[in-house]
């Protein structure tokens, strides 16, 4: 039964991301050098804000239990301000190493659309942030033990899997927005990817009840993949061309000779 879990649990937090990845991305090199870079920007995040977060802890009173709540929220604000800063800076690195590639590069066209950069650096951000959200919980669905023996939810590796694959999801989105809103230099569109991550966040306060925190997630998702479409010149038009496929601009451009 663990190991089913522990699959199952898996599959449900990485598996659209991991399709993602191999249908879009692992083909081409350049983006994968891209996606482990996101990963990285993340990765300094978190230890910055981690590093804050413990020094903050090892000043304060520890017998305190309001002090401790409210430095584990200061530290999930500062975290995601954190974040957001670097994905940020990696705009702006992105920016100039695109303009040098282009430099280099013997064709007029750009070897990499900002869209892209932005899809791709935005799925390594969540793949980085999926990995530190259920690496642990994952290693725990193997047991030994059962979950709500003592009448705690029974749902507890089951929702905290759906929840990371609605953060891994959120980040690809909130990075072609970001992306998007600096390319038009449209900010109040970039305090909102911001407030909306902060949302996110905070809603993990309401576990272990979880309904009060998956469905608003999954909300934000949804508005945030409509606006993230919307960005990237996507319509219902154009949708429902490629899903009928009837793009003959898609069907051209994914067409190999054999």
């Amino acid at each position: 039964m663990t190991t089913s879990v522990f699959f199952g649990c898996t599959f449900i937090a990485f598996g659209p991301a991991i399709s993602l990845f191999l249908f879009t991305i692992a083909r081409d090199p350049l983006r994968v050098i891209f996606l482990i870079a996101g990963a990285f920007f993340w990765l300094v995040s978190l230890l910055l804000s981690s590093l804050v977060w413990f020094i903050a802890v090892q000043i304060s009173n520890k017998e305190n239990a309001s002090v401790q709540k409210g430095l584990l929220i200061f530290g999930v604000v500062l975290s995601v301000l954190l974040q957001e800063t670097f994905r940020f800076s990696y705009y702006k690195l992105l920016k100039r190493a695109n303009e040098g590639l282009m430099a280099l590069s013997q064709e007029d066209a750009m070897p990499i659309s900002i869209r892209q950069l932005a899809y791709v650096s935005g799925l390594g951000f969540g793949f980085m942030s999926g990995a530190f959200s259920v690496v642990n919980i994952l290693a725990d669905s193997l047991g030994p033990g059962t979950v709500g023996i003592h009448g705690d939810s029974q749902h507890y590796f089951v929702s905290s899997a759906f929840m990371t694959m609605a953060i891994i999801l959120l980040h690809m989105f909130w990075g072609v927005v970001f992306f998007d809103a600096c390319e038009k230099k449209r900010w109040w569109a970039v305090v909102i990817v911001v407030l909306s991550h902060l949302l996110v966040s905070c809603l993990s306060f309401l576990n272990p009840q979880y309904e009060g925190s998956l469905i608003p997630a999954y909300v934000v998702m949804c508005v945030m993949g409509m606006w993230a479409f919307s960005s990237a010149g996507g319509s219902f038009r154009n949708l429902k061309l490629c899903l009928t496929c009837r793009d003959k601009d898609f069907l051209l451009a994914n067409h190999r000779p054999r």
